[in-house]
């Protein structure tokens, strides 16, 4: 009797456990799949900017939370995309800077990642002015306008939240700007809130 009563309670300590980890696992999954919110990306090149656009080549933007771990993935991304198409696109990162904070604080190993990808110009946005213009809202938002300064591509460059890898956003771009086709032009993005 008592050896079927110790058996019992490990098998309730068991189910406990596996529904516990089940659960954690399920939310992790979410959290890490659950896109950003997004308004829609100006479809033109907005006038009061001030970053300067390029007018010969395609601008890329990415917009980012300077201690975002999800933007590191984003990061190593946008460095294949320049690999891939060098020469072909000019890349700005946008890091936004929240007035509470010194200039310092902006640059952290995300900021060194982006001055070591050739062709592409880390910015600090100062009181996230510009990220207010391009209506961006979560790091790791990527936009890309063509040389006229007509948006072609607005989402993600990866498939979940700080995940490297193959995804709808980096092919789009790619695509776009060796091929001049862009077989989507809209993706989910992941990141934390800017």
């Amino acid at each position: 009797v008592k050896f079927l009563k110790n058996k019992f309670v490990m098998a309730i300590g068991l189910v406990i456990w596996v529904l516990v980890v089940g659960f954690g696992w399920s939310m992790l999954s979410q959290y890490e799949n659950a896109p950003g919110h997004a308004q829609s990306s100006p479809d033109h090149w907005p006038s009061m900017s001030k970053i300067t656009r390029i007018t010969n080549l395609p601008t890329l933007l990415m917009f980012v939370h300077p201690h975002c771990p999800c933007t590191r993935a984003s990061m190593t991304e946008l460095s294949l995309i320049m690999a891939h198409c060098q020469k072909k696109v000019k890349a700005r990162v946008v890091f936004v800077r929240p007035k509470e904070f010194l200039q310092e604080w902006v640059k952290t190993d995300l900021w060194q990642s982006a001055v070591q990808i050739p062709g592409v110009e880390p910015i600090v946005d100062d009181l996230g002015g510009e990220a207010k213009i391009f209506h961006a809202e979560t790091s790791g938002q990527t936009m890309l306008y063509d040389a006229q300064g007509k948006l072609v591509f607005s989402g993600g460059i990866t498939s979940s939240r700080g995940h490297e890898g193959d995804n709808d956003g980096q092919d789009a771009i790619v695509s776009f700007l060796t091929k001049g086709i862009i077989p989507k032009n809209k993706t989910p993005f992941f990141g934390c809130m800017l």
